[in-house]
């Protein structure tokens, strides 16, 4: 059986694309569409939610991209200082720790410093 090989791209709608990804460039370091992203190599969590879950945030959200990070505390002080919304709350589990954030069009976004992450 054929597999992919990871996720190439993740395409979203947005009021202002252009603004949008300046934003997550300005802020969290991915370049725009004009570039590709080269990540680094790490665990990818693919997991289809109920559809009545709040841990997207608004039901309105369809979806939530999770990126990892190396400084977690330090990633969610960067965000505060740009005046972005950030969650007070850090979960923490045997696997990592998370915290959330807001974009500029209202979009809830993961940021997880991973810990021991089982392989499959």
């Amino acid at each position: 059986m054929q597999r992919v090989t990871g996720i190439g791209g993740f395409f979203f709608r947005a009021k202002d694309p252009t603004g949008l990804a300046a934003w997550y460039e300005a802020n969290l370091g991915i370049p725009s569409m004009e570039t590709t992203w080269a990540q680094q190599a790490g665990p990818t969590v693919f997991a289809p939610f109920p559809t009545d879950t709040d841990y997207f945030g608004g039901l309105e959200q369809q979806t939530m991209l999770n990126f990892r990070v190396d400084d977690l505390d330090a990633m969610l002080e960067q965000l505060r200082a740009a005046g972005a919304t950030v969650d007070d709350e850090v979960s923490e589990a045997s696997y990592g720790r998370f915290g959330h954030a807001v974009d500029p069009e209202g979009n809830r976004f993961e940021l997880w410093q991973p810990g021991e992450v089982p392989e499959r």
